[in-house]
């Protein structure tokens, strides 16, 4: 039986998954992050299960996202083509924002972010690793990026394009907010 975008199942679905995906986690490193079982995410995402409030509240933990923002945040099935400031969803964690544009967009190719890096922070403990490629060009202050073990410091107008399978992290080494512009291809969410 297809799911109806209005079912509650739907829309506890497509949330974790938007929420993943902007984190850069596979449903397995979520699961590990979270201490779940590593089938619970995809039975969750594909609207086989209904999580309880406890158990969404732990994989949203692990995900470092709180239960009033995974329910706050807009899905709309609009295919709106401009975006103000103010609509660009932060899925980022402390110091750190990852502003998704046109998130509320379904089925888009693209997954593009206006990242901001607090000076010292960085994109989590463990590195990132999912499928497609992504690239980014930083706008001011400097992100250190690290690709499968290489490690490079970039500066404004610097930029990076390397496949997303490869294992990579990013931190502000600077004093100052860094800020980037990012693109993922194929979009996860």
């Amino acid at each position: 039986m297809k799911q109806k975008s209005t079912d509650p199942d739907f829309e506890t679905a497509k949330r974790l998954r938007v929420i993943r995906t902007a984190k850069g986690l596979s449903q397995r490193k979520l699961a590990k992050l979270a201490g779940v079982g590593s089938g619970t995410i995809s039975l969750i995402e594909a609207g086989a299960t209904q999580p309880s409030v406890a158990l969404l509240k732990k994989i949203l933990k692990g995900a470092d996202i709180s239960l009033g923002y995974f329910f706050s945040f807009d899905l709309k099935d609009a295919d709106k083509v401009f975006f103000r400031q103010k609509e660009h969803r932060d899925v980022g964690a402390s110091g750190v924002s990852y502003f998704l544009i046109a998130g509320e967009r379904q089925n888009r190719k693209i997954q593009m972010l206006l990242e901001e890096y607090g000076p010292g922070t960085d994109s989590g403990r463990s590195e990132l690793s999912h499928k497609g490629e992504e690239c980014a060009v930083v706008i001011s202050g400097q992100l250190e990026v690290t690709v499968n073990g290489e490690t490079v410091v970039l500066g404004p107008g610097d930029a990076y394009y390397f496949d997303s399978e490869l294992p990579h992290r990013f931190r502000n080494t600077g004093e100052t907010q860094c800020v980037v512009v990012s693109a993922c291809t194929p979009s996860t969410f």
